[in-house]
C-alpha cells in the first residue's frame, strides 16, 4: 500500500493506473476505522483493480460547537487496517493542502440535505458535498463506496453524481453492526458502559417499527409514537429526531406505501448517533 499526502502525487499514481486500463475504487472516509469502513474497502477490491481511501477529517463540515477537534484520529491503526484488506493507496492530505487558501467555492445539494440531520446541523452537507467533490476530481474513481448507516448522505451524493454529470456509480454499501444490533460507528468510541448499552434501544426501535410493518400497520404517527415510548424507558437517550420518509427525496410520509427509510438521530452522552432503516412498503 503507498501512503500519499498530496494532490499532485496522487493525481499522477492514479493517472499511470488508468492508463493501464485500470479501474479505480474509492472510499472517502473521516479515519478512525471500524468493520463499517472495512467492508466498503472490501466491497471496492471485490468490484475494481485499484483501490483508492482517503483519511481527512474535514474541518468545513463540522460546526462550531461540534467535535472537530476530539473526533477521534488514529492514522497508524487505520494505515495498517487498510493495508490488511488490500487497499492500494491511502491519501492523507492535510486541511493546508485541501484548502490552500480561502474558500469561496462550495457544492450545496437541495431538499434532501434541510431536513433530517441537515435541519439540526446547518452548512454541513455543503461540507460534505464540497469535500466529496474536491475528492472525485482529485481522485476521478469510477466507483465510489457510501455506508447506508449515513442514508442522507448517500442519496445527497448521488443526487450530487447525478446533477453535476460526474461519471461515477455510487454504490450504497449495508450497515454493519455489533453483535448486539448497535450500528458501527467511531463516535462509539465515546460511549460509557452504561451509555452504550442505552444506546441498543435506537436499533431496538428501528425493529419495533420493522414488526409493526410486517404486521400491517401503515399509519407513520402511530409508528412514531410506539418508538417514541420505547426510546423514553432510557433516560441516557436524547432524541434528536425521528423520521418516517421516503427513501430519495426524505420528506415525511403519513402513510408507509411505497419503500420507506425510517431514520433517527440521538445523543447518548459526548455521542450523537445516528441509525436508520429502509422498509418496503405494500
Amino acid at each position: 500500500m503507498k501512503i500519499i499526502t498530496t494532490i499532485k502525487e496522487i493525481r499522477a499514481a492514479l493517472n499511470q493506473e488508468k492508463k493501464s486500463g485500470k479501474t479505480i475504487g474509492f472510499v472517502p472516509t473521516m479515519g478512525y476505522f471500524h468493520e463499517g469502513h472495512l467492508s466498503l474497502m472490501r466491497k471496492a477490491k471485490e468490484n475494481c483493480d485499484v483501490v483508492v481511501t482517503s483519511i481527512f477529517v474535514n474541518p468545513i463540515q463540522f460546526g462550531p460547537s461540534e467535535d472537530f477537534e476530539t473526533y477521534p484520529r488514529n492514522l497508524k491503526n487505520d494505515s495498517k487496517m487498510a493495508e490488511e484488506v488490500g487497499v492500494d493507496y491511502l491519501f492523507l492530505p492535510s486541511v493546508e493542502e485541501m484548502y490552500s487558501g480561502e474558500c469561496l467555492a462550495y457544492v450545496d445539494v437541495e431538499k434532501i440535505t434541510k431536513v433530517l440531520c441537515g435541519a439540526n446541523r446547518p452548512g454541513h452537507f455543503r461540507g460534505v458535498a464540497t469535500i466529496v467533490s474536491k475528492l472525485f476530481n482529485i481522485i476521478q474513481p469510477d466507483f465510489v463506496y457510501f455506508g447506508e448507516k449515513d442514508y442522507q448522505q448517500l442519496v445527497a451524493i448521488k443526487k450530487m453524481v447525478d446533477d453535476l454529470n460526474f461519471d461515477i456509480q455510487v454504490v450504497g454499501v449495508p450497515i454493519v453492526r455489533e453483535k448486539d444490533g448497535l450500528a458501527m460507528s467511531s463516535r462509539n468510541k465515546f460511549l460509557g458502559l452504561r451509555e452504550r448499552e442505552a444506546a441498543l434501544v435506537l436499533n431496538k426501535s428501528l425493529n419495533l417499527a420493522s414488526e409493526m410493518v410486517k404486521n400491517g400497520e401503515k399509519d407513520s404517527i402511530v409508528i412514531k409514537k410506539a418508538m417514541k415510548r420505547l426510546i423514553k424507558k432510557e433516560p441516557l437517550v436524547n432524541l434528536e429526531y425521528l423520521s418516517i420518509c421516503d427513501n430519495i427525496y426524505l420528506q415525511e410520509l403519513s402513510k408507509i406505501e411505497e419503500n420507506v427509510l425510517i431514520a433517527l438521530a440521538a445523543r447518548v452522552g459526548k455521542a450523537r448517533l445516528i441509525d436508520n432503516v429502509l422498509i418496503e412498503g405494500n
